[in-house]
């Protein structure tokens, strides 16, 4: 038994006529009636009665024709379930990255089942406002988040914490420590991006620094990370901080980075997707975030 005999047995029950049955079905009289017959042996029984004028189901060809009809619905949604896993395949996975992820962003591609091999990604740098923004509207199918614990529409799918490091300049007295007590920054100025910029940054140094008993005194607006870096290095009294995936980009001698005791400045990096996300997309972040978890605590323990 064929699913074209099928097809071909619920067009002409449909029509009761085989000539319009086969011109539905874009083929010539004879195949159809011939399939029709061979599908009635297979079966041991008549399907329509022939015996008239006009053709008409039997009373077997009536209880079979809902079966029929669920059969190549069947078919019809297999085919399209796979031509839409084919397209979900095919299509980019687009990301929004920051240009601090460093060896993380390794840790949640090894993450992915099969580590990824059958998603192609395309991954844009953006500001965090920018990212959430792009997510929210459909442009971005995720994005990495710092320090957020809600948004609405989206979901936040939690990775890992990551302990801020202190840059300074090495020729500071500070730099001589192994490890810093937040407070002993207290009247250093610091650098970091307005509130404007980096609000989730911004408030979680500004509340760090106020638990750790004084009010920070800001310097000029920190701007990219590298240029800042530069000025400090070049003798500027102040200080900035850094997220450890990024220290491997400070290749400056001039430039002393410490951590600090407790880790009082610990930032939350989520992976944000829409609340509506594709369900098989979903899982697979899933997935790969529960990894990504898994991996990073496996290292601190």
């Amino acid at each position: 038994m064929e699913l074209r005999q099928i097809q071909y047995f619920v067009t002409v029950a449909e029509e009761l006529h085989f000539g319009r049955a086969a011109e539905r079905l874009h083929i010539g009289q004879p195949a159809v009636s011939q399939q029709v017959r061979r599908l009635e042996r297979e079966l041991g029984t008549q399907l329509f009665d022939r015996s008239g004028r006009t053709v008409t189901l039997t009373p077997v060809g009536h209880a079979l024709l809902p079966e029929g009809r669920a059969l190549l619905k069947a078919r019809d949604s297999f085919a399209a379930t796979a031509q839409r896993l084919t397209t979900r395949s095919a299509a980019a996975f687009r990301v929004g990255i920051s240009s601090a992820l460093g060896p993380r962003l390794d840790d949640f591609l090894d993450a992915l089942p099969d580590r990824g091999a059958s998603t192609r990604f395309e991954f844009q740098t953006l500001d965090a406002r920018t990212r959430l923004e792009e997510v929210g509207a459909g442009r971005l199918d995720a994005a990495f988040v710092r320090g957020l614990e809600h948004a609405p529409g989206l979901r936040l799918l939690g990775l890992w914490h990551d302990p801020l490091l202190v840059a300074l300049p090495a020729s500071h007295a500070l730099a001589a420590h192994h490890r810093l007590d937040l407070a002993d920054l207290a009247g250093l100025p610091l650098r970091i991006a307005s509130r404007g910029e980096n609000a989730v940054l911004f408030d979680a140094v500004v509340a760090a620094c106020r638990a750790a008993g004084f009010e920070p005194t800001f310097g000029p607006p920190s701007t990219r990370l590298q240029d800042t870096l530069a000025e400090i290095g070049a003798g500027a009294a102040a200080w900035t901080l850094m997220y450890p995936t990024a220290a491997n980009t400070v290749s400056s001698r001039r430039i002393s980075l410490l951590p600090l005791i407790g880790d009082p400045l610990s930032i939350r990096m989520s992976l944000a997707v829409r609340e509506n996300a594709d369900p098989a997309r979903l899982e697979l972040l899933t997935a790969a975030s529960a990894g990504v978890r898994r991996k990073v605590a496996g290292r601190t323990e």
